[in-house]
């Protein structure tokens, strides 16, 4: 029945967090950091644009905004 659903978008304000099967599986991963903080698959981080399949994402940390791909990213739910 919930396959009916449409899942939901992500856009800029949404709060999300890096899903780490994807991400681990991905091309990106080669260009990344091996060892990526814990609080990107903790989240929540914000949405702070979306430009064709990226989203810049600010974490609530004293870091630097980081563009990911939205398919790397899962909604962030309380």
């Amino acid at each position: 029945m919930t396959d009916s659903i449409p899942k939901k978008p992500l856009k800029k304000g949404s709060l999300v967090f890096v899903d780490k099967k994807s991400f681990i599986k991905s091309i990106e991963v080669l260009a990344s950091d091996n060892d990526l903080p814990n609080y990107v698959f903790e989240g929540p981080g914000e949405i702070l644009s979306v430009k064709e399949e990226y989203a810049q994402v600010r974490w609530r940390r004293p870091v630097p905004d980081v563009w990911l791909k939205l398919e790397h990213l899962k909604e962030y739910i309380q």
